[in-house]
């Protein structure tokens, strides 16, 4: 019987500074690091390890303890959404059920409150509160509104009270694959980026599954259309892009390129990829 094998890929809130980044990353011990990816315009990075249950659970650990060392969430600046110092820790399953990661989600939680006094939301499969399945509600206007609601029933966290003082708090979930896919056009003008990712995202009467943000990348003097689709099965990745092309025809401006953010299941690949999608990096993939 093939061992159980877990993805973890936690958000942190740091993409510029690479060597403050690298020290994160060494403190990941128990599991195998597969990929980081750093955005300085996000100010963000996503790292991708996998491991057994209990090694990816020490590494989370670990990671969220020498970030909280290293950064202070009240002087981080960036486009992304966030709501801590790391803002986000799904576990994905690779190799064992739902119900695992879950649990793992929950066990990981309790122990960021009580050993680093890191207040935690629950989200995903992981959420116990139904409105907490869907992350964006979870990080609804980013930190600076968490700490002004933070005392409001419906802001509270699932396990804490309150926000650290310099790391916030974090979101720790359990959820399928997820690929994320950045788009870059060719124009400063955000209200475009903005309304093509209106237009595409699910809560918009878009595609099914995906999720989607305007924002400007202001190293470049473009914009871009941030992509979350959580769906792979139902909206593929050609599917997505070709939308974004549709509607990017429509408004008069160009694709630039495109990039694939950390790794991609192995049955969301096919042949050609990076040329029609305009990649800017070799892709990745995780297969079980």
């Amino acid at each position: 019987m093939a061992l159980s094998l877990i993805e973890c890929v936690p958000n942190i809130s740091e993409g510029c500074d690479l060597a403050l980044v690298d020290e994160i990353v060494k403190s990941i011990k128990t599991a195998k690091v597969l990929n980081v990816h750093s955005d300085p315009d996000h100010n963000r990075s996503v790292i991708t390890f996998v491991g057994s249950p209990d090694q990816v659970k020490q590494a989370a650990f670990d990671l969220t303890e020498r970030a909280m060392q290293l950064l202070d969430v009240t002087d981080h600046i960036g486009e992304h959404p966030y709501i801590g110092v790391v803002d986000v820790i799904p576990f994905v399953p690779v190799r064992c059920s739902l119900s695992t990661v879950c649990s793992l989600a929950h066990e990981l939680g309790k122990e960021l409150w009580q050993k680093l006094g890191l207040p935690v939301y629950f989200y995903g499969e992981a959420a116990k509160i139904p409105d907490r399945k869907e992350l964006p509600y979870v990080r609804k206007g980013s930190y600076k509104a968490l700490l002004e609601e933070i005392d409001n029933v419906h802001r509270r966290p699932d396990v804490g009270e309150g926000l650290h003082v310099s790391a916030g708090a974090v979101a720790v979930g359990a959820r399928d694959f997820l690929i994320a896919f950045n788009v870059n056009l060719a124009t400063s003008d955000l209200s475009i980026a903005k309304s093509i990712a209106h237009n595409i995202r699910e809560k918009s009467g878009g595609l099914p599954g995906v999720r989607a943000l305007g924002i400007p990348l202001y190293s470049r003097g473009i914009t871009q259309v941030s992509i979350n689709i959580c769906d792979h099965r139902t909206t593929s990745l050609k599917n997505v892009f070709a939308e974004v092309a549709k509607w990017a025809l429509e408004y008069q401006v160009g694709i630039i390129e495109s990039e694939i953010v950390g790794m991609i299941p192995q049955e969301s690949a096919f042949e050609g990829m990076e040329k029609e999608l305009g990649l800017r990096k070799p892709v990745q993939c995780l297969s079980a």
